[in-house]
């Protein structure tokens, strides 16, 4: 599932998005959700992504057996790589296959540069070739070895960053969902039960219902929000707070005052964490202390 995290940083992206072009609430709860669903897509093509490298190493065996003059490793070729059981269970996924079939802009074409390209690297590089000596490998080492692959050759890819912002502008900006998401993915694979399921965006309908009275109470509140925390500014005012800043105080302090059961910590730590994906390493320090203050401004629980 997408994490109450992600789908705060969605609230917040939104609210800032409102504040510069105001639209009518039901489109921009709309646009909201949409956003919400377009991660999916980006975490569905970022899993094709490495099932396609594995069916490119496919390819290459089958080409090194239909040579005329074969030597030695084509005709027994090392197929660690392709038989990494981690590959394989994405391949087979069948929410995968049943959501792909459905969007096929989201497969990868063979010949693509980006993939090709990647995957020599990949079988250039020192990890890649010390996993193919490896005599004896477990589930375990299968799945170590593409987690690493994984942020490396994905993650940290700024071609592969680029190819997304080309493809879908949104997705430039959730990338470090989706990589998020592709980790939990491979982490959460267990050898005795094969995954047939992905991560879901949205958990259940309590999600939903969070995110959608996040953003209306947030809207519908925004000046009395802005009081409250120019309430608590010393020798600041409240124009001179960036307005990301700002959305993400508004946000903080909207959801203390309509959950008023979540932990105050976790609501602190949370927008913090947000902060630092927006803001600068200052931001963080002002808007940990400012809901802090608030938390105990209103008597929150700990």
């Amino acid at each position: 599932m997408l994490g109450r995290r992600q789908i705060r940083e969605k609230i917040v992206e939104n609210l800032y998005s409102y504040y510069q072009n105001p639209v009518q609430y039901e489109v921009l709860e709309k646009n909201m959700f949409t956003e919400i669903e377009k991660i999916y897509n980006l975490y569905v093509y970022q899993l094709n992504f490495l099932v396609a490298l594995r069916e490119l190493a496919e390819k290459q065996l089958e080409i090194g057996k239909q040579k005329y003059l074969k030597t030695e490793k084509d005709v027994n070729p090392n197929q660690s790589f392709v038989n990494n059981k981690i590959l394989i269970a994405l391949e087979n996924n069948t929410e995968r296959i049943n959501f792909t079939s459905k969007h096929k802009e989201l497969q990868w074409d063979l010949h693509d540069e980006l993939l090709v390209k990647t995957f020599q690297r990949i079988t250039a590089g020192k990890r890649y070739q010390d996993y193919m000596l490896e005599e004896e490998r477990s589930f375990e080492s299968d799945q170590r070895f593409i987690g690493k692959l994984f942020l490396r050759y994905v993650a940290e890819n700024e071609d592969f960053h680029d190819r997304l912002e080309e493809k879908e502008m949104s997705w430039a900006d959730d990338f470090h969902i989706g990589n998020s998401m592709i980790q939990k993915t491979i982490g959460f694979l267990k050898p005795e039960n094969p995954s047939h399921t992905l991560i879901k965006m949205i958990k259940d309908e309590d999600d939903r219902v969070f995110a959608r009275k996040m953003l209306w109470e947030s809207v519908r509140n925004w000046e009395a929000t802005e009081k409250k925390i120019e309430e608590r500014l010393e020798n600041w005012d409240l124009d001179r707070i960036s307005l990301m800043d700002r959305v993400i105080l508004i946000a903080g302090i909207t959801e203390f005052d309509v959950f008023k059961t979540t932990a105050s910590r976790i609501i602190i730590n949370e927008y913090v964490e947000i902060a630092k994906v927006y803001c600068s390493e200052k931001s963080n320090v002002f808007i940990n202390g400012l809901l802090d203050k608030y938390s105990k401004d209103t008597n929150r629980l700990n």
